[in-house]
């Protein structure tokens, strides 16, 4: 008897632990009172806001099926690119959309899971003139990488400069001098800051630091404002920017003409590799597992029309896995920004 009762608190105890392995995978360690998913502000934060509601409740579902049930999940938008890190290497959020230049600076704290794809352009060319010969448009094809343009306003100093490239005539550092400038006020942006300057150095010598005629702005859609208002003469931003911009600069910004008959290609920098989707590496709330799940979960919503909608508030179409390699080159940009300062 003393057998057969030991040998039943065996099996129940065998049974208990198969439950236990049954059960949500984040309930041992991983707290799922709440997701937190950052943002950076590269475009008008409302305006993300608005884009990214529906994601919520996607995101929720999908972790569900994965074995990760959150009671809910919080979308925040940072006050800065610098903010969001922050947020990711201090385990306060634990999901963010973040460019290279930001994973790189923070990446002590957080963990690449998925790079972003996104649809190529018609224009590719480092030629800056090749890119006003007709408006910019995507493609069907597939690509990891964007790039960063220099675009002359409407302006009489950007129109100055805008024909002079046009004509074939080479930009000099007086000519560089003489505009003013808007660039992003979040360093570590990629194509509001990082390759402008890179542009900048291997053109003339000098980078952003060095301008002497510049406006700190905090997102995109601000430097397209006041490129419009004649402002600023000259702004940087990312490729496919006056594409989503086109309808604003006649409706909200009071133009009277396309923000292609009035903008000007004048420098194009070297490609940039995409976005991330960031996760923190605090152990309290992210393990192996929920990484996958959000790997997945965001590749799924990728796939689908309404998610496609909602990231392509970045210009996002879909993710693949994430390489922490493939942003060493970033990691050399910076080192090279940085001997400039």
């Amino acid at each position: 008897m003393k057998k057969i009762i030991a040998l039943c608190t065996v099996l129940m105890l065998a049974m208990s632990t198969l439950v236990a392995c049954g059960s949500k995978t984040s309930s041992d360690s991983i707290p799922t009172d709440e997701l937190v998913v950052y943002f950076v502000p590269s475009r008008d934060p409302s305006e993300i806001k608005a884009a990214t509601k529906p994601l919520s409740n996607l995101l929720k579902e999908e972790l569900t099926k994965q074995g990760f049930e959150f009671d809910k999940v919080t979308i925040e938008v940072g006050t800065s690119f610098e903010a969001a890190g922050e947020a990711l290497a201090s385990g306060t959020a634990q999901v963010g959309f973040i460019p290279g230049g930001t994973y790189v600076l923070y990446s002590d704290g957080i963990d690449v899971a998925l790079t972003a794809t996104r649809d190529g352009l018609n224009h590719d060319s480092e030629n800056p003139a090749d890119w006003n010969t007709s408006p910019t448009e995507g493609t069907d094809k597939q690509v990891t990488y964007y790039r960063s343009l220099i675009i002359a306003g409407p302006s009489e100093k950007g129109q100055a400069l805008a024909d002079k490239v046009n004509s074939g005539e080479k930009l000099t550092k007086e000519d560089i001098e003489s505009v003013t400038w808007g660039v992003s006020s979040n360093t570590t942006s990629p194509a509001g800051y990082i390759y402008p300057s890179l542009w900048l150095q291997e053109n003339f010598g000098m980078s952003i630091t060095d301008l002497s005629n510049k406006v700190l702005l905090d997102n995109y859609a601000t430097s397209l404002s006041q490129l419009a208002s004649g402002q600023i003469d000259v702004m940087v931003t990312y490729a496919d920017a006056r594409r989503d911009y086109a309808k604003d600069w006649e409706s909200t910004f009071g133009r009277k003409a396309s923000i292609w008959d009035e903008t000007n290609v004048i420098g194009v920098t070297d490609g940039i590799f995409n976005d991330t989707i960031s996760v923190t590496k605090d152990e309290k709330v992210m393990n192996a597992e929920l990484k996958a799940a959000i790997q997945q979960a965001f590749i799924n919503i990728g796939n689908t029309e309404e998610g496609k909608e909602i990231i392509a508030i970045y210009s996002h179409n879909g993710y693949e896995i994430g390489q922490d390699a493939n942003y060493d080159a970033e990691r050399e940009a910076q080192k090279l920004i940085q001997s400039m300062q």
